[in-house]
């Protein structure tokens, strides 16, 4: 059931024709769409907040809503394109993104905006693992590491150029426009998709036979789980009765949803696949690099926010330097991966990714915009090297008719890994922060000769500055140098969670090496 089957879609021939290749490319951009706005409002929210009238705290969920619907429903995508037929449910999803998109610019309170949202997400969620789908079950081998590089130009630059087009428009243009982008290349993909992807009949019997309670259980577990990792840190985690509810739900449904996909006969999700070396190894290393490309392009602006005071724009125009050179270079990948093991590529890939990370754990008050371009370069030409040799380490022995179950559960995952990411280095940010605040708060006291010179500085810097009370001008001395700390611990903080993604990167690296060694032009089929 959570397969299309062998049937459904026609087995490539020995090279895809100009039809076939318009519509993978029109895939492609839904994929790229649909990935880039996770993060296109991160460099937006304090604008979008301002808009719809809400709260500082409440805003996250407007990247958290949209991520929920994606999560959810691309494991679902592989069933529901088998009851509706693969293309009218892919061009269903092609016209819904681009509405619930432009409805989300008119919203004008946190809850609608947040059900919008959400729906967004569902659309959009369905386009990613299509668009893997069509590399797999419509290329030829020989074809699949250009297709699947195509597709790694969705899941690292769209990411990364997210906040820069989010940025640019809201500064110039408002952020209602970030939710317009998406109208045009939507508008193309459907055309382009009418007119290329084979009409096949619909299959509601399926639905008879489906895997409700694998359904039930996965929505419900996912939805708890990813608002437990968005609300957790914000909350004091555990110490919260209402984060302590969710994740007892998240547990229990999501054991409950792993019992009954192991069992049935038709499972939503093929777990089963995980047993395949190369597959398992290829999901854990995808959930570490979800973990550190959503991780790092969720840090990168808040630090830059937060510690050098830079506006949307602003932090936009860093993070491009992340995005544009992987447009160089991800299309010279295939050819690499035609004179080398895929497996010493994806290594490379992922080892410069995490040196990119280890070079801002050194990050000072002095670290602005100019100081990450050279870690971004290098982080740009890791990230280039890593999908789609690792793209091609995972699907090497997975059958054309398991191409959308696999498909299904590695983008889960990969953007499961992200969400848990962004929630870790959020918590790992403010414990540290603390921890950093309390270790220089014990050596700067008044015991310290340095100390009170500085704050006799500061405080006559008041006095010359209109302040006429001499303990009004100590007062704010004070709290002057309490900024500083609590500054400088700030700083230390965001250098430990590069440290985090570095350390997981590794890892990562090194379990690439564990894999078996692919057929040469490997991907789905390659045995």
């Amino acid at each position: 059931m959570s397969t299309i089957t062998a049937t459904a879609i026609p087995q490539p021939s020995a090279k895809a024709s100009t039809r076939e290749w318009i519509a993978v490319l029109a895939g492609m951009i839904g994929a790229f769409m649909a990935i880039l706005n996770i993060q296109i409002t991160n460099a937006s929210l304090l604008d979008i907040e301002g808009g719809i009238g809400t709260g500082v705290d409440n805003g996250a969920w407007i990247s958290t809503s949209y991520l929920i619907g994606e999560i959810v429903v691309i494991p679902l995508t592989a069933f529901f394109s088998n009851v509706f037929s693969f293309r009218r449910y892919i061009l269903a999803n092609s016209i819904l993104f681009p509405l619930f998109s432009i409805a989300c610019a008119f919203a004008h309170d946190l809850g609608t905006m947040i059900v919008l949202r959400g729906l967004q997400g569902f659309a959009g969620g369905v386009l990613i693992p299509m668009a893997f789908t069509m590399i797999l079950t419509k290329l030829p081998k020989s074809q699949q590491p250009t297709g699947l590089a195509i597709f790694a130009l969705s899941v690292t630059v769209a990411p990364a150029i997210g906040p820069t087009i989010g940025g640019y428009l809201t500064e110039n243009y408002g952020w209602q426009t970030i939710f317009f982008i998406n109208a045009l290349p939507s508008a193309i993909m459907a055309i382009a998709l009418a007119l290329t992807l084979e009409k096949g009949p619909m299959q509601l019997g399926l639905l008879k036979g489906g895997d409700w309670a694998g359904i039930v259980t996965m929505a419900i577990g996912l939805s708890a789980l990813q608002t437990v990792l968005e609300e957790g840190n914000k909350d004091d985690w555990f110490s919260s009765p209402f984060i302590l509810k969710l994740s007892a739900i998240a547990v229990v449904s999501l054991s409950a949803f792993i019992w009954i996909e192991l069992t049935v006969q038709n499972p939503l999700v093929k777990l089963r696949l995980l047993k395949q070396r190369n597959f398992g190894i290829g999901v854990l290393v995808n959930v570490l690099v979800g973990f550190a490309l959503f991780g790092s392009v969720y840090i990168l602006p808040q630090y830059l926010g937060q510690v050098q005071r830079y506006n949307a724009e602003q932090i936009g125009n860093v993070l491009a330097w992340t995005g544009l050179p992987q447009l160089i270079l991800i299309p010279l990948v295939p050819m690499m991966m035609k004179r080398f093991d895929v497996r010493y590529i994806g290594f490379l890939g992922i080892s410069i990714f995490a040196i990119s990370c280890f070079m801002n754990v050194t990050l000072s008050a002095d670290t602005a915009g100019d100081q990450f371009w050279i870690p971004n370069i290098v982080r740009a030409i890791g990230q280039a090297m890593v999908i789609t040799p690792i793209t091609a380490i995972t699907t090497a022995g997975i059958a054309p008719a398991d191409a959308a179950a696999a498909s299904g559960l590695t983008n889960m995952l990969r953007n499961l890994g992200g969400a848990v990411g962004t929630a870790t280095l959020g918590t790992v940010l403010t414990k540290r922060e603390q921890f950093h605040s309390n270790i220089i708060g014990q050596s700067v006291t008044l015991a310290r000769d340095e100390v009170r010179d500085r704050l006799t500085q500061v405080t006559n810097y008041f006095l010359s500055h209109g302040v006429s009370d001499h303990a009004l001008a100590a007062q704010k001395a004070t709290v002057a140098l309490g900024s500083v700390i609590k500054r400088q611990a700030l700083i230390m903080g965001f250098s430990d969670t590069f440290a985090v993604i570095g350390v997981l990167l590794a890892t990562a690296a090194i379990a690439t090496l564990f894999a078996r060694k692919p057929q040469p032009g490997g991907g789905a089929g390659a045995h």
